[in-house]
């Protein structure tokens, strides 16, 4: 899996937390109490840090693919020879197990 996929799924399942967090304040709406208020005044700062998390991390990991995309375009030679090095250090520490 790569950085870009894992980004991915984790901006993915960032935004289905949050879904469902809002959905369950949505459902709790109706509810009392003091508990109950405490706990959704909690859920709501969480839900706006996620929420704010999840913009940056995408925003952080598109400038990663672009800067990325840029370094390949100037130096394509020297990034072939660092993805064959790569990939023969890890098939040398494979083959070693």
């Amino acid at each position: 899996m790569t950085t870009q996929e894992a980004n991915d799924r984790l901006l993915n399942d960032l935004r289905l937390v949050v879904r469902d967090a809002e959905d369950l304040l949505k459902a709790t709406a109706d509810q009392t109490g003091e508990k109950i208020d405490e706990v959704r005044t909690r859920l709501t700062k969480a839900l706006s840090g996620a929420s704010t998390t999840c913009e940056r991390l995408q925003e952080r990991t598109a400038d990663a693919a672009k800067v990325t995309d840029r370094l390949v375009r100037e130096h394509p030679y020297e990034s072939i020879g660092f993805a064959f090095g790569a990939g023969l250090l890890i098939g040398v520490l494979l083959v070693r197990r």
